[in-house]
């Protein structure tokens, strides 16, 4: 028998939403020498600026990072931050759930202001996802994170019994869903890459109109740079977009950044003390499947959609905006079907006719998604909450919704097994 959730004790909201550029800080010399701590710090004190608090008044602190001790070579990974931001010596804890890090450093942000342990947390996370640690040197130096390092950090997100020695994991999941659902659907391939296309045209176009995203040309300005007719030609091309795996192409692939992001968050009845626009968290739906499970990201969204649906009593048809974990551009066909966002089989047929854009009637990932936007990993959901909150406001300027949103489904997905799926509202 499936259990349903429980309600929170209290309200919680966000009250504040801070955010580093996404970038490779070793390309540009005004950043070369950032540590994880002074972008962690730079978020956090974004966030708590925003909320109008002052880091005294903050009791507790999450950090979240999905590889602290692969690419930055340090463990208990909150204590080495604490002191650049203000709140040295508050209790905290570090977490990491891969690539759904930033999601769930909300979840149990709200879980401990809804019990009443805290009543002012900073949840934050940082990963440097383009760029490694230097042995036995300051943290302030790095160096360039190569496939071949990347791929031995990710081999330990999978069960060391049977996943990795099977050669499970990543290398199947990034096609799974794809072959499964052009099945399902009768789909064609060229229908199927159409779809996954567009998805990555509608992200890039919104990354190209975000200052803090890390590509900002949009493709069709590459199409006419490489002398194509228009930008489907361009994304067609085996030449300027090749694939990378059997339906996954190069721009339907993430493109690993460094960055951080946080929010604090406090309960709704004493958030109109800082602001007049708290984000409610209404839950958070939680699944986790082995690798080895076929189909696992759909069994686990599915789940994961199920239980924050019976908590919150509400559908699909009330969001108004879905911010998924597209690291593989695929998961946003899963994730908007799945969460009941757009009818099944059609999400392809949706992001091939511009409706998943920032400008479209059924908006995703505005903020330009893992391969536009930038990923590092777990900075990447919080700052899919950035987005949220900032649609939510009113203050997404060039990439604001047609429709100002009033619901908000957040769907993480992390080293091919965490999954979570999360509401925020508008607060009345």
């Amino acid at each position: 028998m499936k259990r349903k959730l429980g309600q929170y004790s209290r309200g919680v909201s966000i009250i504040g939403v801070g955010c580093t550029p996404f970038m490779n800080i070793l390309k540009n010399p005004e950043t070369e020498g950032l540590t994880e701590s002074e972008m962690f710090a730079y978020a956090a004190i974004d966030a708590m600026k925003d909320a109008g608090i002052h880091p005294h008044d903050i009791q507790g602190y999450f950090h979240g990072q999905a590889g602290a001790i692969c690419s930055s070579d340090q463990n208990s990974a909150n204590v080495h931050v604490n002191d650049w931001f203000g709140c040295k010596g508050l209790g905290s804890y570090a977490h990491s759930q891969a690539c759904c890090t930033g999601y769930l450093a909300l979840d149990l942000a709200a879980q401990a202001v809804a019990s009443g342990k805290w009543d002012y947390v900073l949840t934050g996370c940082v990963d440097v996802g383009a760029c490694n640690f230097v042995p036995n040197m300051p943290a302030c130096y790095h160096e360039k994170l190569t496939t071949a390092v990347f791929q031995k950090n990710v081999e330990r997100t999978y069960d060391r019994a049977y996943t990795r020695q099977f050669e499970a994991g990543q290398s199947a999941q990034q096609d799974d869903f794809v072959n499964w659902y052009m099945k399902q659907y009768q789909l064609t391939f060229d229908q199927v890459d159409d779809g996954i296309n567009g998805f990555a045209i509608n992200n890039r176009r919104s990354a190209a109109r975000n200052e803090r995203a890390l590509f900002r040309t949009e493709f069709a300005d590459l199409a006419k740079e490489a002398g194509c007719k228009d930008v489907w030609e361009y994304m067609r091309s085996d030449e300027h977009n090749p694939f990378v795996s059997r339906f996954l192409r190069r721009t339907g692939m993430e493109a690993r950044a460094d960055g951080a992001a946080a929010c604090v968050v406090c309960p709704t009845e004493m958030a109109y003390e800082f602001t007049d626009h708290p984000v409610e968290v209404l839950g958070f739906g939680n699944s986790v499947i082995e690798a080895m499970t076929p189909h696992l990201e759909v069994y686990a969204t599915r789940e994961s959609v199920r239980q924050v649906y019976e908590l919150t009593g509400l559908t699909g048809d009330d969001l108004d905006l879905l911010m998924a974990n597209d690291f593989f551009m695929s998961s946003n066909l899963l994730s908007a079907e799945e969460a009941g966002y757009i009818p099944r089989g059609k999400a392809w047929e949706y992001a091939r006719d511009g409706r998943t854009a920032f400008d479209g009637d059924k908006p995703m990932n505005v903020n330009g998604g893992r391969c536009s936007f930038g990923h590092a990993h777990a900075a990447s959901g919080m700052a899919d909450i950035f987005e949220v909150v900032r649609q939510m406001r009113g203050e997404a300027e060039e990439t604001q919704l047609r429709k100002r949103p009033e619901i908000a489904m957040l769907r993480g997905f992390g080293g091919s097994q965490n999954l979570c799926a999360g509401i925020l509202k508008m607060a009345q």
